[in-house]
């Protein structure tokens, strides 16, 4: 057990009963590290995705913007914040009361715990802290070497592209080989640390050959590691892009587990809590704390809300939820999980679904629920981001990319779509297009000269799944 030593005697004290009702409960989680620091200072933290170390970006500066407007004008507070590391480190908040600091201790423990045993956790990196540290060393070397701003500016581009991953990969590699993938990202850290530091002066040996790069394995979602190989770029700006991959794919299981994650915590929290660590004052406190915290208005798919009531109808129908945490993620776990009685409960009010009367449910013949389902699986499918696809490098021969949108029925933000299609454009140094559907309609998006072009594609439409046009049909029952 490891407790930070500058918590006051009542919070070291606690923190020893809370986690010792957490262990005797069966969870299970690396030393959990608590830090007691100032609302002002945890949303510095919390700027920096909980890892004061990573290295600078304007980015990071405005997010801590938002967190300390929000929380000035009383819109928004962080209770708790904790990562995934080993051992794992937690943030407490000076200002809460005692009764938060116990419930979010459970919390905590709950991560802790789920961070630890949960499949799509495994091939993380358990010492990121020390790995965002040796990120930021060799991103502040760059920015010595070849000036801040040039560097600042790189690093903007990289993070614009950052969720053009594709989430299975790190996955796929630990089942393949984890001794040699864990030994690879070691060595080559330790190799791009060295280089850091040597500049030009490094050994060809322990080089990268630009020379004779990868061949492409096309077609492949990791978009942002196909450029890191193949782009036009300097040695420092591979290695930037690289850093940015690879954290990338260290906060990806969180996206994919999140409804989970936090229905797992949520769930300890509570039944920890009001199975024995509660004082008889405390519990109307307890009750409004954690109202609160589940809450959620029509429209509004709350992920605390919606994960603990997945796990206690999951104890309910008898699911061993030791193993329900252990091997699934959000869209596996609700497949499996989410039943009629589960909508019309739960899930219908958070998708801000009217009630049906009598005459229209037995019309619908329990298609709704279905519907309904499969709305909240389109939601929670590749981690909320829409899947994106790099097909071809070379279609028409002079090097343009192409890309696909494998749409699931949800369009893409047309003005985003283009600005990161842009991004894509200036780190490849040529022509980038993308094929998506908006409003059931084929789009191209061809990224070129700085601009994006938006035309009409029957194109997209065969590679996005839609059905023939009613004039492509008839055209081809004139010419058969």
């Amino acid at each position: 057990m490891r407790i930070k030593s500058d918590l006051p005697p009542a919070l070291k004290y606690q923190a020893v009963v809370v986690e010792s009702a957490a262990r005797a409960a069966g969870l299970d989680f690396f030393d959990v590290v608590f830090e007691l620091l100032d609302a002002r200072d945890v949303n510095g933290v919390a700027a920096y995705a909980g890892f004061p170390v990573r290295y600078p970006s304007w980015r990071f500066g405005m997010d801590y913007e938002r967190l300390e407007k929000g929380y000035r004008w009383g819109l928004s507070k962080i209770y708790e914040l904790v990562i995934n590391n080993d051992p794992t480190y937690a943030y407490l908040v000076r200002s809460n009361s005692l009764l938060e600091q116990k419930l979010v201790m459970a919390h905590v423990y709950g991560h802790a715990d789920f961070f630890k045993h949960n499949l799509w956790f495994a091939p993380t990196e358990r010492n990121m802290l020390d790995v965002m540290s040796d990120h930021s060393i060799r991103v502040r070397r760059y920015m010595d070497r070849h000036g801040q701003e040039k560097v600042e500016r790189f690093i903007d581009l990289a993070l614009s592209v950052e969720t053009l991953v594709d989430p299975f990969l790190p996955l796929r590699k630990h089942g393949a080989s984890p001794k040699e993938s864990r030994g690879t990202l070691r060595s080559e850290r330790a190799r791009l640390s060295l280089e850091s530091l040597g500049g030009d002066a490094v050994l060809d040996g322990a080089r990268r050959d630009e020379t004779n790069p990868p061949s492409p394995s096309l077609p492949t979602h990791d978009i942002i590691g196909f450029l890191a190989d193949h782009a036009p770029l300097e040695r420092w700006q591979r290695d930037v892009l690289q850093i940015v991959r690879d954290e990338a794919h260290y906060f990806a299981p969180q996206r994919m587990t999140k409804v989970m994650n936090e229905g797992w915590a949520s769930y300890w929290h509570s039944r920890l809590l009001t199975e024995g660590l509660l004082e008889a004052s405390e519990i109307m406190d307890f009750a409004d704390c954690h109202s609160g915290a589940t809450a959620s208005g029509p429209g509004q798919l709350n992920p605390y809300k919606l994960g603990i009531e997945a796990f206690r109808r999951a104890e309910a129908m008898g699911e061993d939820i030791f193993r329900l945490r252990r091997v699934h993620n959000d869209v596996t776990m609700f497949h499996k999980l989410v039943d009629e009685e589960f909508v019309d409960r739960v899930v219908a009010p958070m998708l801000g679904v009217r009630e049906a009367t009598a005459e229209e449910q037995e019309a619908q013949e329990g298609a709704d629920w279905r519907t309904l389902k499969d709305r909240l699986l389109q939601q929670l499918s590749w981690g909320g981001l829409p899947q994106i696809e790099l097909v071809d490098m070379n279609s028409d021969g002079d090097g343009e990319l192409l890309l696909v949108h494998r749409h699931d029925g949800r369009d893409l933000k047309v003005s985003h779509a283009e600005r990161t299609l842009l991004q894509v454009h200036a780190l490849w140094d040529a022509p980038v297009h993308l094929l998506t559907v908006v409003e059931k309609q084929g789009r191209r998006l061809v990224a070129r000269d700085g601009e994006v072009l938006n035309v009409d594609s029957r194109e997209a439409e065969r590679h996005c799944g839609l059905p023939p046009r009613q004039e492509d049909r008839e055209e081809e029952r004139r010419a058969g």
